[in-house]
């Protein structure tokens, strides 16, 4: 049943376009893959409901003392990364995944699915930081975000104490990102007023700085992670791990026994201080 559930998780990836889509319902619990958890309910700033689950280290691997935020992409639910999050839960991480405003069982939220991304979806993501660090104050807590979630944790990253960004199918530029859809689709695609400053975000990013970009991604350009990382300052730390995949099938990819578990390595490796090697 787990193997069907994968495969319609990736069918369902691949054909994800540039648009807010948002589900209700979560096609699985972290219970479903055998994960401890807990369920937990996030209010912002503002005063939104966010359902959350908070995801146990495996009782089998050794615990890395340390919590990734998850911020998912544009369509589905916290439910899609699933799969990523027992990875990094088998390689002994603990993981907070939460859904967004107007999407999975959170609090409604009005969304027009021709938008790049609403900047109350970086509120979300900061009080999700929050929440994690107060919940393990003594432990590193970082970000890990995948396609529009990198939007969001580069912003709160640059503004944010945050222990390390890990990024995968970075989005370098969202205005190039929205003349690119209108050429290809000729779907017309809003962005927040937020976003024209946006481009300032990757300098004020301290934080150690994991790009992981598929060397055939057509969403978001690997161009755009070389140049995050080309442009560290002497003190920023930041390293490049290319894959020869596609858009969001670097897990898929960095595979060998079980689902994930190099992509995980591979991050474990960074947050050492190791160098990352390229699967390319």
């Amino acid at each position: 049943m787990l193997r069907i559930c994968l495969l319609g998780w990736l069918l369902f990836q691949t054909g994800s376009a540039w648009a807010l889509r948002p589900v209700a319902k979560w096609w699985a619990k972290p219970d479903t893959l055998g994960l401890k958890y807990e369920p937990l309910t996030l209010t912002t700033p503002d005063q939104y409901q966010l359902a959350s689950w908070l995801i146990a280290p495996a009782s089998t691997a050794t615990d890395q003392h340390t919590t990734m935020v998850l911020a998912c992409g544009d369509a589905g639910n916290m439910a899609s990364n699933l799969f990523e999050a027992n990875a990094l839960s088998r390689a002994g991480y603990r993981v907070l995944l939460f859904d967004y405003r107007g999407f999975g069982h959170s609090q409604a939220f009005p969304i027009d699915p021709n938008r790049l991304y609403y900047q109350e979806f970086v509120t979300d993501l900061r009080t999700a930081l929050a929440a994690a660090r107060q919940r393990f104050p003594h432990q590193r807590t970082g970000i890990i975000g995948y396609s529009m979630g990198t939007l969001l944790g580069a912003e709160v990253a640059a503004t944010t104490r945050c222990d390390f960004l890990i990024t995968d199918g970075y989005v370098g530029n969202p205005q190039a990102t929205v003349t690119r859809i209108l050429a290809k689709s000729h779907q017309v695609v809003t962005i927040p007023a937020e976003a024209a400053a946006y481009s300032q975000a990757a300098a004020r990013i301290n934080c150690p700085w994991l790009l992981i970009a598929g060397t055939e991604d057509q969403n978001t350009p690997l161009a755009d992670s070389i140049a995050a990382v080309k442009a560290a300052k002497r003190r920023q730390q930041r390293q490049l791990l290319t894959v020869k995949c596609g858009h969001l099938r670097a897990a898929e990819t960095l595979t060998d026994k079980e689902y994930g578990d190099l992509y995980a390595r591979a991050i474990s490796q960074f947050l050492a201080g190791e160098q990352v090697v390229s699967k390319s």
